[in-house]
């Protein structure tokens, strides 16, 4: 393990029930929060995983490791990325916030011991999605979504349900375009949603467009 790993989780003892482990964690960092958002996020998933015949307990990994990386400070998150040897965009260092996401990849593998590939990319870019995403990346940035309990969000979960009646490109590309109607309010335009959003509406752009705009009313 990383030694900065060892660091945030001395004192530990991992059992080696991911549950279990991620509650221990994020308790010692006094984070019941988004303890609690994760296993939300964690069950939404599977439930979406189900519904689209993708892997269900990869779903559920994914979604309980995804936010893994918010015991660690935002004002040391590039640095512990450089630590890492990750590439950081310069989006990523205007607004270190949205390095969690890989940053949680990284504390997946290394402390968690997660080698499956497909769980490790749905952390990897649950926030933004990217270009090429698979379908348990799609699942896994929808289900965070949904389960992201701010009031201003209800509405936008609605649409967002709505959008899965008629598919998961649906629902991602009705949040990608919220996202990019609302542009101009964001802390960065991190590259990975702009091409992610580019690519779907390459797509079959019109069969998108009505069920696109419940998302921007």
């Amino acid at each position: 393990m990383h030694y900065l790993f060892e660091q945030l989780t001395k004192g530990i003892r991992f059992t080696g029930d991911v549950p279990t482990d991620v509650r221990a964690l994020f308790l010692k960092w006094g984070l019941s929060h988004t303890s609690e958002h994760c296993m939300r996020v964690s069950k939404e998933a599977s439930q979406l995983a189900r519904r689209f015949s993708i892997n269900v307990g990869e779903a559920l990994a994914a979604g309980l490791l995804h936010d893994i990386s918010n015991i660690v400070p935002r004002s040391e998150m590039v640095a512990l990325a450089e630590a890492l040897k990750l590439d950081v965009l310069p989006e990523e260092r205007d607004f270190p916030a949205i390095l969690h996401q890989r940053l949680s990849a990284e504390m997946a593998r290394d402390i968690f011991q997660i080698d499956n590939r497909s769980i490790l990319s749905a952390i990897g870019c649950h926030t933004t999605l990217k270009k090429g995403a698979l379908s348990l990346d799609k699942v896994v940035f929808l289900a965070d979504k949904i389960q992201w309990d701010q009031p201003s969000t209800a509405p936008l979960r609605d649409a967002i349900r709505i959008a899965l009646d008629k598919s998961l490109d649906t629902a991602v590309l009705c949040y990608l375009n919220y996202l990019w109607e609302r542009r101009s309010d964001l802390a960065v335009i991190h590259p990975w949603m702009r091409e992610a959003r580019e690519e779907l509406l390459t797509i079959e752009k019109d069969k998108y467009s009505g069920v696109i705009q419940l998302c921007n009313t």
